[in-house]
């Protein structure tokens, strides 16, 4: 276990002092990425109040499935971010490493879903400028404009990228602090990495539950939606 002098950064009086300027270091830079999604949130709902009908109709041909798959991942892995907090805080060693371990690898199950998700939507003819077909939309029972529906599919895929790529970073700090876990490092003494990582890793798991109604759930979805 390492010393309060080697854990202690030099500008500090002391861990609890380390502790509430990182705490609230991440919660400053956590409200600088609410304003970017909260920008993206706007967005997208006025164009939903102008274009609900074909917002509707694309909405109900994603993958609703995938989608309800990785709501439960990034839930689970919400609860095993909060273990490793608390092994971290009650100095069970091997306890935080292995709930990091499963964090990290629910973390990469739900970017797997994802990707299995953004081939389906090519196979579907859901990307806009690579496989996409006008004709499609403006066949069905109540046809939908084709810009319309693109426009959605844009918003659809710079929302949840842009949420991946927050995970993917996720993973990473995960990958991080196993590694250091398994040295020793955190203890009831000094556990704010795993805590100022877990507030992180929660506010990517919430921005997922506000994606999943706007996405996913405005559309009707048949049981044909159901695949991968």
């Amino acid at each position: 276990m390492a010393t309060n002098r080697t854990i202690l950064a030099h500008q500090f009086d002391d861990l609890e002092q380390q502790h509430a300027a990182a705490t609230s270091g991440m919660w400053v830079f956590l409200a600088t990425e609410i304003l970017i999604f909260g920008a993206l949130f706007a967005g997208y709902s006025a164009y939903r109040v102008f274009y609900s009908h074909d917002f509707e109709e694309a909405s109900g041909r994603l993958n609703i499935l995938i989608g309800a798959i990785n709501t439960v991942v990034l839930l689970t892995s919400s609860l095993t971010m909060v273990l490793s907090v608390h092994a971290a805080h009650t100095g069970r060693q091997q306890a935080l490493v292995w709930f990091l371990v499963l964090t990290t690898l629910l973390g990469t199950a739900f970017m797997v879903f994802k990707a299995i998700e953004y081939y389906t939507d090519y196979l579907d003819k859901l990307v806009p400028g690579l496989a996409f077909d006008p004709d499609e939309w403006r066949n069905l029972e109540r046809p939908a404009d084709p810009g319309r529906v693109q426009l959605f599919l844009v918003f659809y895929y710079v929302m949840t990228g842009l949420h991946a790529v927050h995970l993917t970073v996720g993973i990473g700090i995960m990958v991080w602090m196993i590694v250091v876990a398994r040295k020793g490092r955190f203890g009831p003494d000094y556990y704010s990495p795993v805590e100022v990582s877990g507030l992180y890793w929660h506010f990517v798991d919430v921005i997922w539950i506000f994606l999943l109604p706007l996405l996913y759930l405005i559309g009707t979805h048949s049981v044909h939606d159901l695949h991968f």
